[in-house]
């Protein structure tokens, strides 16, 4: 009895953390889409609150960590539950990393509200951080349905979000080299493509996490990447 008793106990504790995942990953596909619309409609309030929120995701992170390390003491978890005590603290780490980037995003806005406008850099941008937000609202469904398939899916996914920023960095470099009034603005919306591209690194680190639960192998780490800009900065240097 006494041992169903701290099963249950257990089931319980996991239960509450994954529970304050979720959460946590509600907070951020909030923290994007907010980021990017106010990117999009050069709204300075929405920026604002988006940076007060990202003080809740780093509030969450702690939470999750605290009581999982609390779960780990108190516990002493088999291989099999420890795994999956582990995957939550790697996907808290992610998820904040991705709240992080968001309120980054948000923070330049504030700035480049008052720059030359970039023709078309704004939506673009908020289409790429909206494919961002569909991948990790299907990261977290496939951690709450312990879906390899999917997991693996999002990892193929990501290709696309590299695509994208490739072909934004190649634009901001047309732009500046056109015109330097496009330079400052350009520099501003880059880092930006970027940050988002890092959140989309950041998703498949949480798919990753999916396959780890479910299969306790990692993927393979020599997954190709799409970012060729450092490539192409290399060729262009070159080429001078």
């Amino acid at each position: 009895m006494n041992d169903i008793h701290i099963a249950s106990a257990f089931d319980r504790d996991l239960e509450g953390i994954q529970a304050q995942i979720m959460k946590m990953g509600g907070l951020v596909e909030e923290a994007i889409l907010n980021a990017s619309a106010s990117l999009r409609d050069r709204d300075e309030e929405l920026s604002e609150q988006v940076r007060a929120a990202d003080k809740a995701i780093d509030k969450l992170e702690e939470k999750i960590n605290d009581e999982a390390a609390r779960v780990i003491a108190l516990r002493a978890p088999t291989a099999v539950d420890l795994r999956v005590i582990l995957s939550v603290i790697k996907i808290a780490g992610n998820l904040e990393r991705i709240g992080d980037y968001a309120k980054n995003m948000a923070k330049r806005n504030g700035i480049l509200v008052n720059m030359t406008p970039v023709e078309g850099a704004r939506s673009a941008l908020h289409r790429m951080a909206r494919e961002v937000e569909i991948m990790l609202r299907d990261a977290l469904d496939a951690y709450v349905q312990r879906d390899v398939e999917l997991a693996y899916e999002i990892l193929q996914r990501d290709k696309d979000i590299d695509q994208m920023y490739n072909a934004l960095f190649r634009e901001f470099l047309t732009f500046m080299m056109e015109d330097p009034r496009y330079i400052t603005p350009c520099m501003h919306l880059h880092f930006i493509a970027k940050n988002t591209e890092r959140m989309g690194d950041h998703v498949t680190s949480i798919a990753e996490q999916v396959i780890y639960l479910v299969t306790g192998e990692m993927p393979d780490e020599n997954r190709p990447k799409g970012d060729l800009t450092s490539r192409d900065a290399k060729l262009s240097s070159q080429q001078q």
